[in-house]
């Protein structure tokens, strides 16, 4: 692994004709340098005598390719060829761009657990720990990577996302014998989430999951539905008791928030009660640090109709409807922000690589990708215009991986160029 992560020495081409180039090179080196930092522990699946490419080459390409909107392993073999004039000022590529199928075979054979310990101590250095921050936890099916003829369910992975800094944070795959309620303990065991809310929909909710996040010294608000058929009835006819009469007399927090755009206009009400408040509640102390239950109603006003929902939740945070409403709302954001733009802008449902190891991997760089382009804050733009301009200029290519790099990092690449 230390040959495939070598890094490409100054004098290993001719020397750069104007300091603006200097600079451009020395940022692209810093890439690499963090490639090493990050990934060093990955090793090369290829046998010696089949490793014509440098394993740190077909990274790079692949991750640059990625960023720049290539959903295949013909589309990172296109953009290297069509970039292959700027790639080899910085990479080494001694046979040149590899084919597509040499992505392919590495990236069906490389270690998915390896790489996603990589992707996760890389995300480490980005994400600013702050107390109360929302972590919303939920399960998306790559549902193009399953393969009827070998009997291969479609992927389905658990990812922790942080709301405000809209981040990929980590990821799990589930095993095809299991589910995501197996799955979001060993994701867990992942994060440092002291102080963090964690949001959680009903598949989620169990006991052993509370559990778990309050060890780890966190708080939860879980989505209560029809799966605990007792508890969920109860507290329902308790709300609606409540509701009638007002909550006269009763201790509970209340908040209104009404949003409108996209042609619709939503209210949404909530409120939170200390579970003391509830008399004879169902089983409480089988819910690890639970202390407060909570009610959402959601009137949307369409065009051409109106809808109405009601949701309840579980929480170990004190009753706060402002703070429960906003940590509720915040956990959308993992299905708008990071499963949706999954989807529509990296094209991850229609993707129809499935073999090996491959969908896992492929998984893990579209992750990369979009924590990437979500940290570059100047192109006010979508993703999709931001990935369009990543593959039409290298200029901007660069300024979307340096704000990835960290400062050390930075450092070194500064003091490459003086020098």
């Amino acid at each position: 692994m230390s040959q495939g992560f070598e890094i490409k020495s100054a004098s290993a081409k001719k020397s750069f004709p104007s300091h603006p180039q200097l600079q451009e090179v020395a940022e692209i080196k810093a890439i690499q340098q963090s490639l090493v930092q990050h990934f060093a522990d990955l090793k090369d699946p290829r046998v010696e005598r089949t490793k014509k490419h440098l394993l740190t080459d077909i990274l790079t390409v692949a991750i640059l390719a990625i960023i720049a909107g290539a959903q295949g392993w013909e589309d990172i073999e296109n953009y290297g060829i069509s970039k292959k004039k700027w790639l080899e000022e910085f990479l080494v590529l001694p046979y040149g761009i590899p084919s597509d199928d040499t992505f392919r075979r590495v990236f069906e054979f490389i270690d998915p657990e390896a790489l996603n310990r990589c992707f996760f101590r890389w995300v480490e250095t980005l994400v600013t720990r702050t107390g109360g921050a929302i972590i919303p936890i939920d399960g998306k099916t790559i549902r193009g990577s399953y393969d009827r003829n070998q009997g291969k369910s479609a992927l389905h992975v658990i990812t922790a996302w942080s709301a405000e800094q809209r981040l990929v944070l980590a990821q799990m795959k589930v095993d095809d014998k299991s589910n995501e309620i197996t799955a979001i303990p060993a994701l867990l065991e992942l994060l440092d989430i002291t102080d963090c809310i964690i949001t959680i929909d009903a598949m989620g909710t169990q006991t052993e999951i509370a559990q778990k996040i309050i060890d780890k010294k966190g708080n939860y608000v879980l989505s209560l539905k029809a799966n605990h058929p007792t508890l969920y009835a109860q507290v329902r006819e308790w709300f609606e008791q409540a509701k009638a009469h007002q909550f006269s007399g009763l201790d509970f927090s209340y908040d209104q928030r009404i949003e409108s755009g996209h042609h619709r206009r939503e209210i949404r009400q909530v409120w939170s009660v200390p579970i003391t408040v509830i008399s004879e509640l169902y089983q409480p102390r089988l819910w690890a640090g639970l202390k407060s239950v909570v009610m959402v109603v959601r009137v949307r006003h369409l065009w051409n109709k109106t809808t109405r929902e009601v949701q309840f939740y579980l929480t170990s945070l004190d009753s706060d409807a402002q703070l429960l409403g906003r940590a509720i709302r915040k956990h959308w954001g993992i299905e708008n922000e990071a499963h949706w733009t999954l989807d529509c802008t990296f094209a991850e449902d229609a993707c129809r690589i499935r073999s090996f190891h491959s969908p896992q991997n492929l998984a893990v760089l579209r992750r990369l990708a979009l924590n990437a382009l979500n940290r570059e804050p100047t192109y006010k733009r979508s993703l999709r215009q931001k990935m369009k301009r990543a593959a039409m200029d290298n200029d901007y290519l660069i300024q979307i991986i340096r704000s990835c790099l960290t400062d050390n990092i930075l450092d070194s690449s500064e003091s490459f160029c003086q020098a």
